[in-house]
């Protein structure tokens, strides 16, 4: 997703994307190949009571409380205040709901297994409640990512949206479905440096989008410039005697006033 927006939206939306903006979606692409070779095998979980069990744990319970008290924040105090000039407001909103997203695609997932096993998902009453809590999840990030991509330059959403939703959707696997209790200490390395790598990777695509880097004239831009001389006001202009004679403390001062 961050490579593809990127370039997208240099083609099709006139964006500036240079040699270093391609530097960070190769990364990217880097850090994924890297994260999904060290992922962790999801839990089997088969049935809508084996969900239901590990929807009601007391840890989970309590993450999601504080997920939705900082929503509830964002979107009631923050957002009125600081969303159209902070882009971090509206798309924590957007990842922050995406988490309840993904634990209801899981369990509805399962819901649609058991549907053409036979089982009597329709039934349920947590089939249901994914249903609708998907449905209102999704809303809400669309709207307030379509209000991000209004206002902020889509080559800057996009990326920082993946890092968040990508953190989030990574620390309720691991509360929900318990993902890592069973990987090596070799796949967490290699699952936090793919991550990692990402998260470079999207800093050097936004960080430096307004300069001019290419291949061509990289070699003038890495040379050192001559450094600007600083125009002084001349209505307050401090001379100082060089002598070396007197200490820097104590030389004297001339200040002329022009009028």
């Amino acid at each position: 997703s961050v490579p593809c927006s990127a370039i997208l939206s240099s083609y099709l939306l006139g964006e500036r994307l240079n040699l270093l903006g391609k530097l960070g979606c190769l990364l990217s692409l880097v850090g994924s190949t890297v994260m999904v070779i060290h992922a962790p095998e999801d839990e089997e979980v088969t049935t809508l009571e084996e969900m239901t069990s590990k929807l009601k744990e007391p840890g989970f319970l309590a993450y999601a409380a504080i997920l939705l008290a900082l929503c509830f924040l964002l979107i009631f105090y923050l957002a009125p205040r600081y969303g159209q000039s902070n882009i971090l407001v509206y798309l924590t909103i957007c990842s922050v709901i995406g988490a309840f997203s993904v634990s209801s695609v899981k369990g509805l997932g399962i819901a649609i297994k058991g549907f053409f096993a036979g089982q009597p998902v329709l039934q349920h009453p947590l089939t249901w409640i994914l249903v609708v809590t998907l449905v209102a999840s999704i809303t809400t990030q669309i709207n307030y990512l379509n209000k991000s991509l209004d206002i902020f330059n889509t080559s800057l959403v996009f990326p920082i949206y993946y890092v968040l939703f990508t953190t989030i959707v990574i620390t309720t696997s691991i509360i929900l479905f318990k993902e890592w209790v069973a990987m090596t200490v070799i796949d967490i390395i290699g699952t936090v440096c793919g991550f990692l790598t990402i998260i470079l990777g999207v800093f050097l695509l936004h960080a430096f989008k307004d300069m001019d880097v290419s291949l061509g004239n990289l070699p003038q831009v890495l040379q050192n410039e001559q450094p600007v001389p600083v125009t002084r006001d001349d209505k307050n202009i401090l001379i100082e005697v060089d002598n070396s004679s007197i200490a820097p403390e104590d030389k004297p001062k001339v200040f002329m006033l022009c009028t």
